[in-house]
């Protein structure tokens, strides 16, 4: 009866002890240094119970079993798992990983660890978005990647950004895909806050997506919950207050009237301004255009956790931005929504999926080119006040000195009305099914649907006999939907044989298909004239012809691919990768429908050798390289047919009438443009991984370029409206450089830690081939009636500015008589004008002395990064520089009358006055040609970010319910380094020929904000 009453009592205790649940807290640090670890996840193994370490490492779980067994994982360091015995805080120390290369990589169909991935790839994490506070996604990858170019369009609110992945290879589309979760989306419509990651593929590593991989890919992979996470809530929001980055110096009144004495004198006639004294300061109507304190406003939240099946994250955000030019009709709105499902049904089905919705409005004036807002801010003479004393807008007058374009850039502010709203919903839904042993089943559906409306209202408005004035008044409307789907079927199968030997086999299709319709329709005669009452339905008004304007487009284009890949590795010490794929189009014949794309790749992991020694020093190095082929269909529809979309008259009865005709002359042998790319590269770690090290050395051959307009009879009808020549593949362009990447990070104590990021990559491009008759292509404009400023030739590199060279400033008439004629060019030449070359030697200054006067591709890009961690304060800087990128300068009109830019006060006044800025006169002169005098260096360094951000201690919070409240304050674009003149030396319009013309870029407006970060 004792023992029995004993043994009871035990059991008893027993479980009573088991069934005990207690408080589990303590904090994380690192083993070297002993600084706190935030972020670490903390799982109570076999349940959803879990914690995230706050900013101090500290964590607390609750109603937690005894004998439980916790997790703890953190990228970078070891897995630790620790037995609770009881409730006593726990002091975790997570050893870094000796290798510091378990982090995950996406490389597409997949992942890689960091260690075993063969290519050339770069990679940008959430942390670096959160320090960039970019409004855009592309701004994240300025100077954080080696290799990586973004160029501004504009500065205005929502203007777009062009990415250049190692250079320009082509001559068409050269902006790298955008892969969102799996899928072809688009980088323009994502809030950056939703990004875990962007992982940048630039050599063969992307050959595994064929016909959409010569511009290299870039892969974004958003954020999701976790299981076992519990609810975690997230708010963020700065507002910025924006101002010009940089002002182009101009002459004020009292300057610009002396000049133009000085300029009437010199051409024999009589002075304008008898009365210098008079005119004073004037109107400084660069001032007048550009605005300060302009307000920039961002919100955002999301909501992420996990239960043991179950993943869930759901965000949204809000951007409002106003512009520094007209801010009242210059402004960009964007809202986001996003939600990500995940579900583990069984043991082997997960069920995932990912939808962003998304909504812009746009709204803006004329800010590029001949006749934008800024054009005319810069050119109008500042003797001209912006009001008359009635209170309307001056006229600009239309004389031969101030010419028919410029007018009075306020009023043409006033007078511009137009709206632009797009509403997108893309995403994915993904079944992972792990059918038997080591082999896993995906498919996965990513859509895109696009629906987009414009509107713009030109008044009636006289702005004084300009090409602007407007007779009648009319509006344009247009509606446009663009959709896509893919459909991703494959398979990886993951397995070791013999120990050592590990073998990833991917494969699998995918079927790609995007569609659209548009609908443009103009009416005149607006009701009012008022932006009101500017809808099509009400202006029931047409044409000259009688009859609507309206116009319409339709396109179905697919594609159908299959591709393979084979990742192999020898005691994780030798990689291989081969891959390849098959693509077909309907964008070609049907002769050239299919291409095959093929690459290699390896690794060599030599740190792991016997002869390497224990790593005292170096901690890991890997040589690798890789050689591919990829494709390129990124080319208008359509160009191996003949289509009836050209104009034609016909005779009937005796009556001329308007018809249609063949547009373009169709070329059915167009077949894909191919990119041959080879890359050897070196990964290397230091010093117990503080120091790591890329190295990378790429060619990139770009062949069978799809070259427009090839030279073909008259007979064929090409000079018709609306007909072409035919396009043909006809070109090859050769990129080749060097990257090197050093990371160096430093913990100091407890309290103190740094890391410095310094990246550069050298770039030389060169045309090797042009076979269209000619041997070049010309692109772009300069000035009025000018021939093209820009060429790709062979030899020479892409986009190259073509022109006459000077040599000095001719100081007297001796001087010019001794000089080749340059009647050639417009006028017999003067003391004061610019000397220009005589290249060939033939003794005459005419078109064949042209040459090559410089490109607007840098020979350098670098970055230099900067944070450090003190107790509680933070603090980033993040800097951008490019050598060697020349601009032109085509801002100034040639006319007498304009206003000019400061340097203008250095002209040639005299023998000995100058040898670098010609006179001034009202008699024609070539000084005005195109040539070297408005080529420019366009280097810079550019200060892109500074923050400084201060995070309350958990003392103070934690009782709130918080854990975390971060405040900051920064600027973006806080200052550029730049010997140009212009408002932005890292502008472009993004044209592979002709983008360096700088026509008046819109600045990038420098940004001064205040921000804070809650999380609970």
């Amino acid at each position: 009866m004792k023992q029995s009453t004993l043994l009871f009592l035990m059991l008893l205790g027993t479980f009573i002890l088991g069934a005990q649940n207690i408080k589990v807290s303590g904090v994380v640090v690192d083993a070297e240094f002993g600084s706190p670890l935030p972020g670490v996840n903390l799982l109570i193994k076999g349940t959803s119970l879990g914690a995230s370490s706050d900013f101090d490492g500290n964590f607390t779980i609750n109603d937690v079993p005894l004998n439980s067994v916790l997790v703890v994982s953190y990228i970078g360091y070891r897995t630790v798992e620790i037995t609770i015995i009881n409730d006593e805080p726990l002091n975790i120390v997570m050893q870094e990983d000796a290798q510091s290369l378990d982090e995950v990589v996406v490389v597409g169909y997949g992942t890689q660890k960091k260690r075993d991935v063969t290519g050339a790839v770069s990679i940008v994490n959430s942390q670096t978005i959160d320090d960039l506070k970019p409004v855009k996604v592309e701004q994240a990858l300025q100077g954080t990647v080696a290799g990586v170019n973004v160029t501004t369009q504009s500065g205005a609110p929502g203007a777009g950004l062009d990415i250049r992945i190692r250079g320009v290879g082509t001559n068409g589309q050269s902006g790298p895909t955008v892969i969102i979760d799996g899928y072809v989306g688009d980088i323009n419509v994502i809030n950056p806050n939703d990004i875990e990651s962007i992982t940048v593929l630039k050599d063969a590593q992307a050959a595994i997506y064929g016909t959409i991989g010569a511009n290299g890919i870039v892969l974004i992979t958003t954020k999701s919950g976790k299981l076992g996470q519990k609810t975690k809530v997230a708010f963020n929001s700065w507002v910025g207050y924006q101002e010009a980055s940089r002002k182009i110096p101009l002459l004020n009144a009292t300057e610009y009237g002396v000049l133009l004495n000085e300029t009437y004198a010199n051409g024999g006639q009589a002075i304008p301004f008898p009365n210098i004294n008079t005119l004073g300061v004037g109107t400084n109507w660069q001032n007048a255009v550009l605005e300060n304190n302009v307000p920039l406003i961002n919100h955002d939240f999301s909501v992420s956790g996990g239960s043991e099946k179950i993943t869930y994250a759901f965000s949204g955000s809000h951007v409002y931005q106003q512009g520094i030019v007209a801010p009242k009709k210059t402004d960009f709105r964007r809202n986001t929504a996003r939600l990500a499902l995940g579900a583990q049904l069984s043991d082997k089905i997960k069920v995932s999926t990912n939808v962003i919705y998304t909504y812009l409005d746009r709204d803006s004036v004329n800010d590029f080119g001949l006749g934008s807002v800024l054009f005319n801010g810069l050119n109008a003479p500042p003797t001209l006040s912006p009001f008359q004393p009635n209170g309307d807008f001056s006229l600009v007058p239309n004389t031969p000195g101030l010419g028919i374009e410029i007018i009075n850039p306020l009023a043409q502010i006033f007078n511009t009305y137009n709206d632009f709203d797009l509403r997108k919903l893309n995403g994915t839904v993904q079944v992972d099914y792990d059918m038997f042993n080591n082999f896993t089943l995906t498919s996965r559906v990513g859509f895109n649907t696009t629906n987009q409306e414009g509107k713009q209202f030109f008044p009636i408005i006289n702005y004084g006999g300009k090409v602007f004035d407007t007779q009648r008044s009319s509006v344009n409307q247009n509606k446009q939907n663009f959709n896509d789907y893919s459909l991703d079927i494959f398979g990886t199968y993951t397995n070791t044989f013999a120990e050592n030997h590990n073998v990833t086999l991917t494969g699998g299709t995918t079927v790609f298909k995007e569609w659209g319709t548009g609908l443009f329709a103009t009416g005149f005669d607006v009701p009012n004239n008022s932006w009101d009452f500017a809808d099509i339905s009400l202006a029931v008004g047409t044409s000259g012809e009688g009859v609507r304007d309206v116009g319409s487009f339709a396109f179905d284009e697919r594609r159908l691919s299959f591709f393979g890949r084979l990742q192999y590795d020898f005691k994780g010490k030798y990689l291989f990768s081969a891959m390849i794929r098959r693509d077909s189009s309907t964008k070609f014949g049907p002769g050239n429908q299919v291409g095959i794309f093929p690459s290699v790749t390896g690794g060599w992991v030599i740190s792991d050798e016997a002869f390497f020694g224990d790593g005292g020093t170096v901690n890991f190095m890997k040589f690798r390289a890789s050689y591919g082929l990829l494709g390129n269909d990124q080319i208008p529809a359509n160009g191996f047919i003949g289509l009836l979309n050209g104009e034609g008259e016909y005779v009937l009865d005796g009556n001329v009438v308007n018809g249609i005709a063949t547009g373009q002359l169709p070329n059915p042998n167009l077949k894909w443009e191919e990119a041959e790319k080879f890359n050897v590269g070196m990964d290397l770690s230091m010093l117990k991984n503080r120091i790591e090290i890329t190295t990378d050395y790429f060619i990139n051959n770009r062949r069978d370029l799809l070259i427009p307009n090839i030279p073909v009879s008259g007979i064929l009808g090409v000079a018709a409206p609306g007909a072409a020549s035919p396009t043909v593949n006809a070109g090859s362009v050769r990129n080749t450089g060097f990257e090197f990447a050093i990371n160096y990070k430093e913990y100091i104590g407890e309290d103190f830690n740094f890391g410095i990021n310094y990246n550069i990559t050298t770039l030389t491009n060169k045309v090797t081939e042009v076979n269209n008759g000619t041997g070049f292509i010309e692109g772009g404009a300069f000035g009025v009636g000018q021939p093209a400023p820009s060429r790709m030739e062979v030899g020479l590199p892409l986009g190259y500015f073509y022109g006459y060279k000077t040599d000095g400033i001719f100081q007297n008439a001796a001087e010019v008589a001794a000089h080749p004629s340059q009647t050639a060019l417009g006028a017999a030449a003067q003391p004061g004008d610019l000397r220009f070359v005589d290249i060939n030697g033939d003794g005459v200054i005419d078109e064949n002395d042209r040459t090559n006067l410089g490109n607007p591709i840098p020979d350098i890009t670098m970055g230099l990064n900067f944070n450090f961690n003190y107790k509680n304060i933070d603090f980033v800087m993040y800097t951008f520089a490019s050598i060697g990128n020349d601009m032109v300068r085509n801002y100034e009109r040639a006319l007498t009358d304009v206003n000019r830019q400061s340097y203008w006060l250095d002209r040639w006044r005299g023998e000995g006055t100058s040898n670098s800025v010609p006179r001034l006169t009202t008699a024609a002169t070539s000084n005005f040609v195109f040539s070297d005098f408005f080529v420019e260096d366009a280097s810079y360094v550019r200060i892109q970010n500074v923050q400084v951000g201060y995070s309350l201690p958990q003392t103070a919070i934690e009782k709130m319910g918080f854990t975390k409240v971060r405040i900051y304050v920064g600027a973006n674009n806080l200052y550029t380094f730049t010997k140009y003149r212009g408002f932005d030396p890292g502008a472009s319009s993004g044209a592979p020929i002709g983008g360096g013309i700088d026509f008046g870029f819109y600045p990038i407006p420098r940004t001064y904000l205040m921000g804070v970060n809650l999380n609970f």
